[in-house]
């Protein structure tokens, strides 16, 4: 898998995901959902470019466990977080209040396990990030 190009691709649908909700609230004059608004536009769609760039930039194995864990686990959370965030703030089925609130918790978990992963992937793979 191109992790660069799935990054690219995920995070521009989360850009205009996150722009068309800016847009409708702004239209709308309503802000209840500028949280998961944020929330969209910096996980989804600037944490994940972010991530692109990186796989881009530097050359880290394709092989790597954690590469692939950092990959999945991002592309997971974000999804779990930013959905997790609208059914917890908005209950659109009603009567799912606990459901609603583990997949929020759980997608943000696993978001903060994507981002642990991440951090440790630079210091692991340190030989591949360099300017030469």
């Amino acid at each position: 898998m191109d992790r660069t190009r799935f990054f690219v691709r995920v995070s521009a649908i989360y850009a205009l995901i996150g722009a068309f909700m800016g847009s409708h609230m702004a239209g709308g004059g309503g802000y209840q959902l500028s949280a998961i608004h944020a929330h969209i536009l910096v996980v989804g769609w600037l944490s994940l470019f972010a991530f692109a760039i990186f796989y881009k930039v530097f050359a880290i194995p394709k092989a790597s466990k954690l590469a692939s864990f950092h990959v999945w686990s991002s592309f997971i959370g974000v999804f779990g977080l930013t959905v997790g965030m609208w059914l917890y703030y908005t209950d659109p089925f009603g009567g799912l209040g606990i459901f609603n609130t583990i997949f929020f918790i759980a997608g943000g978990t696993i978001l903060l396990f994507a981002f642990i992963s991440f951090a440790i992937l630079v210091f692991v793979q340190g030989k591949h990030i360099s300017e030469a």
